[in-house]
């Protein structure tokens, strides 16, 4: 199976969980590959509409995972962008999940993941598990595991 995981990270918390999905996803045999999805000014302060950079392709997956950090209690603008403009995912199999720092996932995260959930299902995908790291927390590592763990069980 070819998997892409598809991430916006802006501290790099978001891509280390990745590059771990990435690694556990291909140690099961499985083709994983990690993109990611990047805009013009990475700055989370600046105004205005948001231009995207890096662009990936989904086309060529049979099955997505998406992660983004949770900004001010929502999906970073950059992954709202690139979710909104993608065509369809009709068929996929779709994991999420997302990074957070404050240490309860109602702080944001889940409302993160139902936004993330529902462009995906909209879009036609499966949606399939779903996982909020509160990086904030003591049991960061262990979240970091648990999340890995589900999303790489297709």
């Amino acid at each position: 199976m070819k998997v892409g995981i598809i991430v916006h990270s802006y501290s790099g918390n978001t891509l280390s969980v990745a590059e771990k999905l990435r690694d556990t996803i291909a140690a099961k045999g499985h083709t994983a590959t990690l993109e990611r999805v990047s805009a013009v000014n990475e700055d989370p302060s600046a105004q205005g509409p948001v231009e995207l950079k890096d662009i990936p392709d989904v086309g060529k997956y049979d099955a997505l995972v998406f992660g983004a950090p949770v900004r001010g209690f929502s999906l970073t603008p950059a992954m709202t962008v690139y979710l909104a403009q993608l065509s369809t995912l009709q068929g996929k199999k779709v994991g999420c999940f997302v990074t957070q720092q404050l240490p309860f996932a109602w702080l944001g995260g889940n409302r993160t993941i139902g936004q993330m959930k529902n462009v995906c299902e909209a879009k036609g995908a499966v949606p399939t598990s779903t996982g909020i790291v509160n990086w904030g927390s003591k049991k960061r590592e262990e979240k970091i595991a648990n999340v890995v763990k589900k999303l790489s069980e297709f």
